[in-house]
């Protein structure tokens, strides 16, 4: 039994992971910027990537960091530095610290390409400070996770409930349950064999080849129960003129912001066949078309989407 620190444990891939982690039989120490309701196996530690004290209590005696914590919506460059690069930079700093060495960090795939967006760029960064900190780390990229529970794609539900899906110009994408990156997060944190150190993995649903955008947004519109949806691909300027739009009616809320839609409309999101796991530590066990009808599922049940 390992005792585990994370960060990012209250969102939906956190979450995710203390599930795991519990259900493997480790102990959970987790950091979170708000009061959390008391669970066996869960020890919380009040505070953010910002306090310094708060990251040494987190780490010190722990076996291993899981680090999920990042920013996906900023309102500039600054926002995402802070919230992914300098925020990773003061965790390995507290660890070095602390004298914990093994750091499982969760990336994106948005990394890969570091000049379309601020996110992708801070992402890279943050990857950076991981190579150069010293430490026993592993990196996971995961592709677009969904699940119950995540909010993210949640409108490409509901636009599939309509009959229709509004989707970028072209290209291809994979995916990965959150379940699966969960228990794959898991592993890498207490896996005592060599080859994962120094190693970064992309990982997704185990489909070759990823998605088509088309072919993605049919499987959603089979998920909620629709024979068939019409897929709308945008061109470009107009997914950019939709993000303007969007930031200015809902501001902080919006999903798709200008920084989101510069790689939203990129043709390449798809896992790297020569980075995967190997499949004696880890392979995806959940199904494009049985995840998507869980989600949909647990949308349902929540009032978010209509029967």
């Amino acid at each position: 039994m390992s005792l585990l620190a994370l960060t990012g444990a209250t969102g939906f891939v956190g979450r995710a992971t203390v599930e795991a982690a519990l259900a493997g039989g480790h102990r959970v120490r987790a950091l979170a910027r708000r009061p959390q309701p008391e669970r066996e196996g869960v020890e919380w530690i009040a505070g953010s990537l910002e306090n310094s004290a708060a990251l040494d209590r987190l780490v010190t005696g722990t076996d291993a960091v899981i680090h999920i914590a990042g920013v996906v919506n900023a309102p500039d460059r600054a926002g995402f530095e802070a919230g992914n690069a300098i925020g990773t930079a003061a965790l390995t700093e507290a660890m070095l610290l602390g004298e914990t060495r093994r750091l499982v960090h969760v990336s994106s795939l948005a990394a890969r390409e570091p000049d379309l967006s601020d996110y992708g760029w801070s992402k890279a960064e943050a990857e950076r400070y991981v190579r150069t900190s010293g430490l026993d780390w592993t990196m996971v990229r995961p592709p677009a996770i969904y699940g119950p529970g995540d909010a993210e794609l949640l409108e490409l539900f509901q636009m599939a409930a309509r009959g229709f899906v509004l989707l970028p110009p072209g290209g291809r994408l994979s995916v990965i349950h959150v379940d699966d990156l969960a228990a794959l997060l898991v592993r890498l944190a207490v896996d005592p064999v060599g080859p994962t150190r120094n190693a970064v993995y992309e990982v997704d649903d185990g489909r070759p080849g990823g998605w088509s955008h088309k072919d993605f947004a049919r499987a959603i519109g089979a998920a909620v129960g629709r024979k068939s949806v019409l897929t709308l691909p945008m061109p470009s300027p107009l997914v950019r003129l939709g993000a303007r739009i969007d930031r200015r009616i809902r501001g902080d809320r919006a999903r798709l912001t200008p920084d989101r839609a510069a790689y939203f409309c990129h043709e390449d999101w798809v896992a790297a066949e020569a980075m995967k796991v190997p499949a004696r530590l880890w392979t995806p066990a959940i199904a494009a078309e049985q995840g998507l009808a869980a989600t949909a599922r647990a949308y349902r049940e929540r009032g978010l989407l209509r029967n």
